[in-house]
Formats: structure tokens, C-alpha cells, sequence
């Protein structure tokens, strides 16, 4: 499962010259938390989210009234406090990388960019999550079998056979190492086939 395949494509971005207080504005109209920041030939140079917004500003905790806080947002750039240090992921990587950097740099979203550092793309936790439930085909009609295998070369054959003996289509598969209950497979499968059998 490719990047290119589950990213938001295009996304929004902004320059560092964009004063805080528009891309609170774009952030509060797209819906979303987290802008890409680009120079004038849509590179990736840096990254703002609403957090580090709300943390610049001191608009969680801020003596400030209304009009200073507006003012102070105003008057500050996207490239005064975004980072500039952006983890980043390519389109044609595996959901798995983009799953590992960000468990490992603690984000919930990598900006997707071609060879050349221009941004194509954004992939966040909830679109590697949504990956997750289609790849089990947790949403499709069908009967889940979960069957305790052993661990070695064959076996996932011979499950496969017996579906297709069946007639039933795999609609999802997967393999897990459990320290509990040793090795088993998960199955989806759709077609006439009957549990008990």
C-alpha cells in the first residue's frame, strides 16, 4: 500500500511570509491542523500547526485581551515559529514507513513531496488508520475467520485452498504474532462458505 495511494493530494500550503492569524484562518476553514510551509517554488520548507499557534501566541494562557492577542498574530510570520526541521515522506514509500516515522518522531502527519522537495501530498494518522480498516476489509460483508496456524513454510497455502475450495473470495488477510496465542491468520472472506465447515 502505497503514500501516493492514501494521501490527501494537493494540500494546502502556505508561504512563510502568511501572517499567523491567516493560517489560523485557513487551518479553521479547511478543517484541519496542520499547513505545510512552502517557498516560491512550492518546497518544502517548514511546517505550522494550530498547537504551536495556540503556543507562540500564549493563547491558551495569556493575560493578553482580545485586540493584543489579534495584533500579536497579525504581526507575526509562519517562518518565525514554524518548524523547520520537517520529517517528510515520498509517494511511492510503503503506509508502513509513514506509520514508523511518525510512531518514532512522535507526529501525526508527514508531508508527502516529489524528488525535487516540492509538496504533492499529506498523510495523517487518520488516513493510515482508514488504510488499516479497509486492508482487513473490516466495512465489507462477509465472514471473519481468525485460525490458529503453525509457524512455518505451507500452511498459508493450504488456508488459502481451503476458502477456494469453497469458493469464497478473500477479502482481506493477515498474519499475526501473538506471545499469548502463537501465530494466527485473519481472514475476510465473502461467497457461500460456511463457518462450522
Amino acid at each position: 500500500m502505497y503514500i501516493k495511494d492514501h494521501m490527501t493530494k494537493n494540500p494546502v500550503t502556505v508561504t512563510g511570509d502568511v501572517s499567523l492569524s491567516k493560517a489560523t484562518e485557513i487551518m479553521g476553514q479547511g478543517k484541519f491542523h496542520r499547513l505545510p510551509v512552502v517557498d516560491g517554488d512550492g518546497k518544502l520548507i517548514g511546517l505550522v500547526t494550530g498547537g504551536l499557534v495556540e503556543e507562540s501566541s500564549g493563547a491558551r494562557n495569556t493575560s493578553l485581551s482580545i485586540y493584543e492577542l489579534n495584533y500579536l498574530l497579525n504581526r507575526t510570520k509562519v517562518s518565525d515559529i514554524m518548524i523547520r526541521d520537517v520529517v517528510s515522506i515520498g509517494p511511492d514509500e510503503f503506509l508502513e514507513e509513514a506509520a514508523l516515522r511518525m510512531e518514532n518522531n512522535e507526529i501525526a502527519a508527514l508531508p508527502v513531496v516529489d524528488q525535487d522537495n516540492k509538496v504533492i501530498g499529506i498523510i495523517t494518522e487518520k488516513e493510515i488508520l482508514k488504510a488499516f480498516v479497509d486492508l482487513m476489509g473490516y466495512t465489507i460483508q462477509g465472514t471473519r475467520f481468525v485460525i490458529k496456524v503453525e509457524d512455518r513454510p505451507g500452511e498459508f497455502a493450504k488456508i488459502c485452498k481451503l476458502f477456494a475450495d469453497e469458493d469464497a473470495n478473500l477479502e482481506g488477510i493477515a498474519v499475526y504474532h501473538n506471545e499469548e496465542r502463537g501465530v494466527e491468520c485473519v481472514i475476510k472472506a465473502t461467497g457461500e462458505v460456511s463457518v462450522e465447515k
